[in-house]
């Protein structure tokens, strides 16, 4: 179901629904362009027009962060599920491997791609990868579009940071015509065993993000305490506005004889 959060497009679905959509355009060749939507890249999104624009002409744009999950509570959505771009990417080889569908992945650094392809390759065997190159390919553009077109991958997956993997999604999508297209930033960091995820425990109350940090300090705690602070203040702001918006509504008029009490 698509929705808004914070005036920005969502779609509220389970993975399984999101593994189906994805393995649908797959089978059926027909293009589709995911981005995992978290508090970081809404916040960054309301300044960068470009990202903006690449978020809201993505096909599917899912619930990857606790906050966009929490924001949609908060304004009345119910059973509001998070696919986090982690799960949805381990799910997917899975289903890769079991219906013969070949992944392209694209980014991170040499040593974390060839660690996250042994890991992948070992836990599915029957998986073929279609190709792989690292993300340090500035000015060389076309050579690995090339490489992906060449490759014929029925899904490609981006492991670069935001806003670089939506730029380059948006810029090639039609020309790659890859059915499925996803940016999956530094999942491929965890699939390598070099970045630890969160326990269970963490995850479902809504702390990963707290988790990473731990782990992180140095890198993360600049992105965490603006964006986290901006994001918390978009969320007040907008819980006032819908109060007001209730209060100036005001109660319903008592109904007498039948018929609509008169206001003014």
């Amino acid at each position: 179901m698509r929705t808004t959060v914070l005036n920005c497009p969502v779609d509220i679905l389970t993975l399984d629904e999101t593994i189906n959509v994805a393995t649908t355009a797959m089978r059926e060749r027909k293009p589709m362009q995911h981005v995992a939507l978290n508090v970081a890249k809404l916040v960054s999104a309301r300044t960068n027009e470009e990202l903006d624009r690449d978020v809201r002409q993505a096909d599917l744009i899912g619930i990857d962060g606790a906050g966009i999950a929490l924001a949609l509570r908060l304004a009345g959505h119910r059973n509001v599920p998070r696919v986090t771009g982690v799960d949805l990417f381990d799910q997917l080889m899975v289903s890769c491997a079991e219906q013969g569908f070949r992944p392209y992945l694209l980014g991170a650094t040499e040593e974390v791609l060839s660690e996250a392809c042994r890991r992948i390759e070992a836990l599915h065997p029957s998986l073929q990868i279609a190709g792989r190159h690292n993300g340090y390919f500035k000015g060389r553009e076309r050579e690995i579009v090339d490489a992906i077109k060449a490759a014929k991958p029925d899904c490609l997956f981006l492991a670069m940071p935001t806003p670089m993997k939506e730029r380059f999604m948006a810029a090639y999508r039609a020309e790659l015509s890859v059915p499925f297209v996803m940016g999956i930033g530094g999942t491929l960091d965890v699939a390598a065993g070099f970045v630890q995820r969160a326990p269970m425990v963490w995850q479902k109350s809504g702390f990963e993000w707290l988790y990473r940090l731990l782990q992180e300090p140095r890198r993360m705690w600049k992105r965490y305490l603006r964006t986290n602070t901006i994001f918390a203040g978009l969320l007040l702001k907008d819980m006032i506005r819908r109060m007001l918006a209730r209060s100036r509504s005001g109660p319903p008029l008592p109904n007498v004889g039948g018929k609509p009490a008169p206001r003014g």
